[in-house]
């Protein structure tokens, strides 16, 4: 029982339904951006033209395509979920590095604005897991745990 001081228990309904809201909030953009990546899909580069937009070999656009689409699929789903945030993880850091920062934290700028926010809510995520509003559940034993 909470007094109003007192944050309500890690397993509450309330806590589980903000959990599953910050899934959905982490994997909607990764996902938007990895199937643009790895697909080409709305209009996006595909991998052989992200690989050359970032000077780096073909096989980058298809690994951070993949990190971006599997890692926002694990979150969203909540399976594995822990992998997914740190594929998220991983491609923020880079993305901040390599494309985001030398335009500073402005957004309308081309700043670091909002990978920086998914960055932050995908670390969020790896550190509480998924929450019981997932299909974590489905997997089998060890599997339950990532």
């Amino acid at each position: 029982m909470s007094n109003g001081t007192t944050p309500a228990p890690e397993s509450s309904s309330a806590s589980n339904l903000a959990l599953l809201i910050f899934r959905v909030a982490c994997s909607l953009p990764v996902l938007y951006h990895g199937s643009a990546i790895l697909f080409g899909a709305f209009g996006g580069p595909g991998p052989e033209n992200f690989a050359k937009y970032a000077h780096a070999p073909v096989i980058v656009g298809y690994l951070v395509g993949l990190a971006q689409f599997a890692g926002g699929l694990a979150i969203l789903l909540g399976a594995m979920q822990r992998i997914g945030s740190v594929c998220v993880i991983i491609v923020m850091i880079g993305a901040i590095y390599l494309v985001h920062l030398p335009h500073g934290f402005d957004i309308g700028k081309g700043g670091m604005e909002f990978a920086l926010t998914v960055l932050l809510v995908a670390v969020g995520l790896l550190v509480t897991g998924p929450g019981s509003y997932s299909l974590r559940g489905v997997l089998p034993g060890g599997l339950k745990k990532l």
